[in-house]
Parts: C-alpha cells; sequence; structure tokens
C-alpha cells in the first residue's frame, strides 16, 4: 500500500504513523529521515542537500524530489510505505505522481487526519515542562497532580514560548495555508479520506484501518 499521511501539527499524524508501521509493516518515511540517511550515505544528492542546510536555506524541489526517488526505489518499499511530510507543494505532489507512474505505480490513499483548529489550540498550548527533570505535562490530557508542579521531582513547570497561544495560532495558520491547495489537488485525484483527528486515538487508528481493509500490505 502506498500512502500518505496529512494533518496539521497537534492532529496526532506521528502516533498514527507509528499504529500504521507497525499493523502493515511498511516504512515511515519523513523528509528529514530521508535527508539524515542521503547525508550520512554521502549520495551527490545528500551532499547538495547538505550545503543548503548548513546554511540554514530550505532545501530546493529538485533536491528534494530526486532524494524521494532514491529512497522509493529502496527493497524495502517494494511492498508500499508511508510518506509523511512530503510532498508539501502541489509541485512536489505532481512530482510524486510521476516517479510513481515511472516505476508503475500509485498512490492508494492521501489520508488527511483532520482536527479543528480550536481543538489544536487546546492540544498545543497545553503542554507544560519540568524546568528541573525535563518531564512533560498536558494541561487537559496528563495534568500535574498540583498545577505548576511536576509530579516526579517538585521542579517548576513552564510554557515553552513556542506553545503559547500567539506563535501556535500564527503556526497553525501558516500550514494551513500550505495545505489547502495540496488537500485540493489530492481531492481531484481520488486519493483524499479525512479521518476524524479529534476520537480517541485508537478510534482514530480504528477508522484508519477500515479504510485500509481492502488494501495488501
Amino acid at each position: 500500500m502506498n500512502l500518505v499521511l496529512m494533518g496539521l501539527p497537534g492532529a496526532g499524524k506521528g502516533t498514527q504513523a507509528e499504529k500504521i508501521v507497525e499493523a502493515y509493516g511498511i516504512p515511515h518515511i519523513s523528509t528529514g529521515d530521508m535527508f539524515r540517511a542521503a547525508i550520512k550515505e554521502g549520495t551527490p544528492l545528500g551532499k547538495q542537500a547538505k550545503q543548503y542546510m548548513d546554511r540554514g536555506d530550505l532545501v530546493p524541489d529538485e533536491v528534494t524530489i530526486g532524494i524521494v526517488r532514491e529512497r522509493l526505489s529502496k527493497a524495502d518499499c517494494q511492498n508500499g510505505f508511508l510518506l509523511d511530510g512530503f510532498p508539501r507543494t502541489v509541485a512536489q505532489a505532481e512530482a510524486l505522481e510521476t516517479m510513481l507512474s515511472e516505476i508503475g505505480r500509485q498512490l492508494d490513499y492521501v489520508i488527511h487526519i483532520d482536527v479543528r483548529r480550536e481543538v489544536l489550540l487546546e492540544r498545543l498550548t497545553g503542554r507544560r515542562i519540568c524546568r528541573n527533570c525535563g518531564a512533560t505535562y498536558h494541561l487537559v490530557f496528563h495534568p500535574p497532580a498540583v498545577l505548576g508542579v511536576c509530579d516526579k521531582c517538585g521542579g517548576e513547570l513552564y510554557q515553552r514560548a513556542d506553545d503559547n497561544e500567539a506563535t501556535v495560532a500564527n503556526r497553525l495558520e501558516v500550514n494551513q495555508k500550505q495545505m489547502k491547495p495540496l488537500l485540493d489537488f489530492y481531492e481531484q485525484k481520488g486519493y483524499l479520506r479525512h479521518i476524524n483527528g479529534e476520537q480517541d486515538m485508537e478510534k482514530v487508528f480504528a477508522d484508519i484501518r477500515e479504510l485500509l481493509g481492502g488494501l495488501s500490505a
């Protein structure tokens, strides 16, 4: 099965990716992992990507697409893959269509884990971290016994600057604008399937399993 997983920050994409990979035995391919592997292997494209990353620049599409092509040609992808973080643009999505067509394959589904903005805000702004031992809590989903105090060591709990509401709201807006053309593209192609990500994580995965039930791994 050939899948793309999409969702805004806080939608639970990472959790569901782990569950899909474990259940179906296909590799989870994220952009960061691909870049790191290509750089470690010293491939020509990996060396190019490293030059951009070392400067803090975005890796251009042609390099990213080339690295994806290399990764999908590896033996562990013969029975399928789960792409995460790629494509990010319609140009990348079109390039993915072309490269899959060249090897006689196509996407089965693009799974979008759909969560409302206000729910994502609650999830992403509720995180608290212990200054002393680094333990992580959430005001809604995993609260400490005493507000502001770490259960493990009694240290002070704080909110990271990038977890405050204004920063999170901006991050969600940027991601949403970037994602919409992709969702529209895959809707038109007939690949897109929406999964309600506001449910319990096991129910979310049960819905994904039901969707994938007709596919062979």
